[in-house]
């Protein structure tokens, strides 16, 4: 074939291009393994996180075998939804639904000391993409033990700080239910009241749209779980009902 030729130059252009789209889809599926279990370590941090628990590195998932000790996933009325693994649940999908259709994932963080805390996942909108986060719960149903948020492509310096311990460690301590009454931790400006007696936070200088993101993500995503933290609150938890 006459190599100064179109059919020659367009024969070697169309050899060249499968060859190469072959060696990237090969090495695609020789990474995916990888990247998958990466993608599971780092949901695995988060989640560790959110019960103030750092692990070493390179010892994430020993750390999350070692102190998540229970997994299951439960539905508005409180109940556990046989044969759903809670790792695998899709929050950003779930949270999209109406509650009755919601498949809650719950993770039971069990501390050196022997305590138990109740780690929730939470996924919502902020003012340029996802945010997301998991909050751990005492086991008295309603006492924030810890919290851990993250985002997409919030702004550096305004909403991307609701990703630093400064805004999410405002958390610690405060509570589910006021006077018997289930209220979502409110994210208001700083200096301001929430309009109820419920507990609250302080949101981000300059990142409003984020930080109301974030109050409507809780109030989104812990709402369905009322009634399975009533039963951490009156001692009836039963994860084999």
């Amino acid at each position: 074939m006459n190599k100064q030729s179109n059919t020659y130059t367009l024969v070697y252009i169309i050899v060249l291009v499968v060859l190469v789209g072959t060696a990237l889809a090969a090495t695609s599926l020789a990474l995916k393994p990888r990247q998958q279990e990466n993608i599971a370590a780092d949901k695995m941090s988060q989640i560790l996180a959110a019960a103030l628990i750092t692990p070493a590195k390179g010892e994430v998932v020993a750390d999350f075998n070692r102190y998540i000790t229970r997994s299951f996933v439960v539905d508005e009325k409180g109940a556990e939804v046989e044969g759903v693994e809670a790792f695998t649940v899709d929050v950003a999908t779930q949270s999209k639904l109406t509650t009755s259709r919601r498949e809650l994932p719950v993770y039971v963080c069990t501390l050196a000391d022997g305590t138990e805390k109740y780690i929730l996942p939470v996924y919502g909108a902020g003012l340029w993409g996802p945010i997301w986060g998991y909050v751990a719960i005492d086991s008295d149903g309603s006492t924030i033990y810890g919290a851990y948020f993250a985002h997409q492509g919030e702004t550096p310096g305004l909403g991307a700080e609701i990703e630093k311990p400064a805004f999410s460690s405002q958390f610690e301590g405060k509570h589910l239910f006021k006077n018997d009454v289930f209220r979502p931790i409110a994210v208001v400006k700083k200096g301001m009241l929430p309009p109820g007696d419920e507990d609250y936070v302080d949101g981000i200088s300059g990142g409003t749209i984020t930080s109301k993101g974030v109050g409507a993500m809780l109030d989104n995503c812990l709402t369905p779980y009322k009634k399975f933290l009533r039963t951490l609150a009156d001692g009836e938890t039963d994860t084999n009902q």
